[in-house]
């Protein structure tokens, strides 16, 4: 599979990665065999970016890429954990001290000495501001702790924020067919910059599958049933943000537009890859099919003119409104 290259840390990834949220929580039950099997199958389908977290499952997420990863010594994996949301989120919690305990956890978690890549977890907003937030990150690169450091956000002016910063590595936002505001800015920003992007969410939580009818049920556990108005986190983290009978129409318009030889989820994947700064794009897998489906998009044909504007329409017809005045 292609690799591409985050300028500012000399690292590279894979075009297509993985997300690993649903290995740990908040997806429904996944137990650890296959949870093994998706990391397995994602690597040998080519991928070498692995996203994880110290929240996913308390840590259960971080755990499971070390058990794997160690019974794989001859795989080299770009491993990007993020930390921030295990205490309170406000400003005064986004300390060296914290960010010192916090990355221990991580290491052990991993099994490492020195994590490739650690991002702040959606902190709040003032924080990306912070000059001594962004000293505290230069430490742990300075203390070995941490190769490179980046931001995961919620919204694009969080995104320019850092991205302005000297040091940050790469920035995870939300991209894909129905979140098209960061191509406006935030992309080329981050091109001129030689920042990294980790496109977040490629599927909208799975809307852009084409799998989900109105009538469709998830577990209890599941944030697509406990997050859809934000009742827990981001309300743009769960469909990204689209009102659910909407994005069950408009992913059903998505899927009429896949050409031949592409699943609705390759062609946003695909679509995603095509853009112009992407690093790598990091769906998620329940399962080893799923895996090798997602890794597969990488290698389909590029998209047509004709297709790049027809999914630019549905987004602008259906999917706008609702979401690009708020991320």
């Amino acid at each position: 599979m292609d690799e591409r290259v985050i300028d500012r840390s000399g690292q590279w990834a894979s075009v297509v990665g993985l997300g690993t949220w649903q290995l740990g929580a908040d997806w429904g039950e996944v137990d650890d065999k296959e949870a093994l099997s998706v990391l397995e199958t994602a690597a040998e389908s080519g991928v070498t970016f692995f996203d994880t977290a110290d929240v996913y499952g308390d840590g259960r997420s971080e755990e499971t890429i070390a058990g794997f990863l160690r019974g794989r010594p001859d795989l080299h994996v770009l491993v990007a954990t993020k930390m921030g949301r295990r205490l309170e989120q406000t400003p005064e919690n986004y300390v060296l001290d914290n960010f010192r305990a916090w990355n221990d956890r991580s290491r052990r978690n991993l099994g490492v000495d020195r994590i490739d890549l650690v991002q702040l977890h959606c902190p709040p907003t003032a924080v990306y501001s912070s000059d001594a937030v962004y000293d505290a990150l230069d430490t742990l690169v300075a203390e070995e702790r941490v190769a490179a450091y980046g931001v995961s956000v919620e919204t694009c002016a969080e995104a320019l924020t850092a991205i302005a910063r000297p040091n940050v590595a790469s920035v995870q936002i939300i991209l894909n067919p129905f979140r098209m505001k960061p191509l406006l800015e935030v992309l080329p920003a981050a091109r001129e910059a030689g920042v990294g992007i980790i496109a977040r969410v490629p599927l909208a939580s799975g809307l852009l599958s084409g799998k989900y009818t109105r009538d469709t049920v998830f577990a209890a556990d599941d944030h697509r049933t406990y997050n859809r108005h934000g009742e827990a986190f981001d309300q743009g983290e769960t469909f990204s943000g689209v009102d659910y009978a909407t994005g069950v129409e408009a992913a059903a318009e998505f899927a009429a537009l896949a050409p031949e030889g592409f699943t609705p989820a390759q062609l946003a994947l695909r679509w995603i890859i095509e853009q112009p700064g992407v690093t790598t794009v990091i769906p998620g897998a329940r399962n080893p099919e799923q895996a090798r489906a997602n890794a597969a998009a990488a290698k389909l044909p590029a998209l047509s003119a004709e297709t790049h504007a027809a999914i630019r329409d549905l987004y602008d017809r259906r999917i706008r409104e609702q979401v690009e005045h708020r991320w």
